[in-house]
């Protein structure tokens, strides 16, 4: 499996912008695909993630109500929609896939995009 995530750039505090991680190949064996972010000196931060079976949400509270995570079947992608942005939400997005046994744990998943840089301005 490989995971390329897009969709990252520069946008003002209220505005939209929706992130796509493409994926290519098996992801029969991951649970689920979820997108993470991360600051500079910060771990990676749980954002959303998606089961593959199911299709079950989950979200990290602050992004509840703004953030929604989608698969999307036709393109083979699982995107996330973001909206009201606020700048605590600038950081770089990856998507990973994984998350068998604790789907907000980076550590659980085993398979990285690169990251998209997501600014929100003042």
């Amino acid at each position: 499996v490989q995971l390329q995530a897009s969709g990252g750039g520069l946008v003002q505090a209220g505005g939209s912008l929706r992130l796509s991680c493409s994926i290519s190949g098996r992801t029969f064996r991951s649970y689920a695909i979820a997108w993470f972010r991360q600051t500079p000196g910060k771990g990676r931060e749980f954002v959303a993630a998606i089961t593959l079976s199911g299709g079950n949400t989950f979200y990290e509270d602050s992004v509840k109500g703004r953030f929604t995570i989608s698969r999307e079947n036709a393109k083979n992608t699982v995107d996330l929609q973001m909206n009201n942005l606020k700048p605590e939400d600038t950081a770089v997005y990856y998507c990973a896939a994984g998350g068998e046994y604790d789907i907000r744990a980076a550590f659980e998943y085993r398979i990285w995009g690169q990251g998209t840089l997501v600014t929100v301005s003042s």
